[in-house]
């Protein structure tokens, strides 16, 4: 296989991934996947047809039989190879995300360190789990005992915005634990999985079956998540389709973690480190051009922090360079998608229509050296009301709302009166308002003097109300999703 270090101008039509091998989709259906600095294709994927999708998790469910049956030592190793594959071309795979996503390559890099991280993880906790708990003689002669058991074929379904390291926010649990998987990739950024699936068929050598890849629109995910072979979906995305899928899962008695929307606050207070602030902020509202469920999109200065803060922050997101992600002086990325950079647009129409006041304008913002990529540079909004919509929906793009509070206690109140709960930052010098704050803001990731409150792969990956809905969350939390406890009451004779 060619390498794409310096990543390829074209990849062609995607295979499906079934049973091991790459496989040329019947569909008469394909979408073009563009690389968005550039506005040029550089593939093409399968609407896959239904009888596709059944090939793949029947493939998956006689692979379940086998794999579940594999000493989770065996299955460890598998998942030690898998992390080997994504060290050694953790910076290929990076440039396929730039080129197909539009970040820049530092927050490719990243995205690629966190899907590594989570295998690890994977492989630490696979041993405690599988070990169960026993006790004895809990009635005369008898004992009693749990044991934890994979359930079958999982599918997961991957947005756009990171498109190695969500579908690793789960494979590596479900394959520690005994499950397959059938995975889709989003229809919008599935190169870089695609190239990471070819890199871990060649090198990692699992057995045929334990991952399938199939692609597609909704009508391949709902054909997936109501297959009677499928115990259950793990998706991440917007909260509409979210609501959609966790309103059919209910319909078919399966599991499912759902990561939905976002609308998340940064508050300063007064006592703020601003020197330290001012890059946290413009990292979370602006990194991966917006287009993150961690990013902050409301700012909230408490008291005289306005002052502090506002300007400084208006003047410095005023410097970010557009670009490439690949060219090394780039700080932001195009828009992912053109549809995308509507979205925003319209946003910003929106925004002027409800009075608020454009304080720095990206719309004019290109890129000199690709004219035709879904640039738009950085805005913030100051005389923003929390009745707003720019205030209550999600935008997905690079657009800061500035509200002042004149209290902690507002700041709360306004946060909690949302509708999401994905995350919330606060920035300060003291402990207390840290602890109230962490105390009473009701979301499920909260950041002190962090930005991008983004937890670790051996913490779960919160989110509440309109930002989540399941029962246990990604990351290595979803070792319950995977697994169901069978209970033994034992007595010999």
């Amino acid at each position: 296989m060619a390498l794409a270090s310096e990543v390829m101008s074209s990849y062609g039509r995607l295979k499906l991934y079934i049973d091991g091998s790459f496989k040329e989709s019947e569909t008469s259906q394909f979408i073009k996947v563009f690389n968005p600095a550039k506005d040029e294709v550089i593939a093409e994927v399968p609407n896959t047809l239904d009888e596709e999708v059944d090939m793949a998790v029947d493939a998956a469910y006689n692979a379940f039989l086998k794999w579940r049956e594999t000493p989770i030592p065996t299955r460890v190793q598998y998942l030690f190879r898998i992390k080997n594959v994504l060290e050694e071309h953790k910076e290929e795979i990076a440039r396929i995300i730039v080129q197909n996503h539009g970040k820049t390559l530092d927050e490719a890099r990243g995205e690629m360190r966190r899907a590594i991280e989570n295998v690890e993880t994977a492989i630490g906790v696979a041993y405690l789990l599988e070990k169960g708990e026993y006790l004895e003689n809990i009635a005369r002669g008898i004992d009693e005992y749990l044991v934890r058991e994979p359930l079958g074929v999982a599918a997961i379904i991957s947005p756009f915005n990171f498109p190695v390291m969500v579908p690793f926010w789960f494979i590596p649990y479900a394959l520690a634990v005994g499950d397959t998987v059938v995975v889709k990739p989003s229809e919008i950024t599935p190169v870089p999985f695609y190239w990471t699936i070819k890199l871990i068929h060649e090198e990692a050598k699992l057995p045929p079956g334990v991952i399938n890849v199939v692609y597609g629109l909704g009508n391949v995910g709902e054909k997936l998540i109501s297959h009677r072979d499928v115990f259950g979906v793990a998706f991440v995305g917007s909260t509409p389709v979210a609501r959609a899928i966790y309103k059919r899962v209910g319909e078919l008695g399966k599991k499912a973690i759902l990561q939905a929307g976002a609308k998340n606050y940064a508050v300063v207070m007064p006592d703020a480190d601003i020197d330290r602030t001012i890059p946290n902020l413009i990292s979370s509202f602006y990194g991966n051009t917006g287009q993150r469920c961690l990013a902050n999109s409301v700012l909230v200065p408490v008291g005289d922090a306005y002052e502090k803060v506002v300007p400084r922050f208006i003047e410095e997101a005023s410097r970010l360079r557009l670009g490439y992600g690949l060219d090394e002086d780039v700080d932001m990325g195009p828009m992912t998608t053109r549809k995308g950079l509507e979205r925003v647009l319209r946003y910003i129409e929106i925004g002027i229509e409800e009075g608020a006041k454009l304080s720095l304008d990206g719309r004019g913002r290109k890129s000199e050296k690709y004219p035709r990529g879904y640039f738009i540079g950085a805005n913030v909004f100051e005389e923003v009301t929390p009745d707003m919509k720019i205030a209550r929906e999600e935008i997905f793009g690079p657009v800061a709302s500035v509200i002042k509070a004149d209290s902690l206690e507002e700041a709360i109140e306004m946060i909690n009166s949302g509708s999401y709960g994905n995350a919330a930052s606060l920035f300060t010098s003291t402990g207390s308002y840290a602890r109230k704050f962490r105390r009473y803001v009701d979301v499920g990731n909260i950041g002190v003097n962090i930005g991008v409150a983004a937890p670790m792969a051996f913490f779960p990956f919160g989110g509440r109300r309109e930002s989540f809905f399941g029962v246990v969350h990604g990351q290595v939390d979803s070792l319950d999703f995977f697994t169901d406890k069978k209970i033994v009451i034992e007595r010999w004779w």
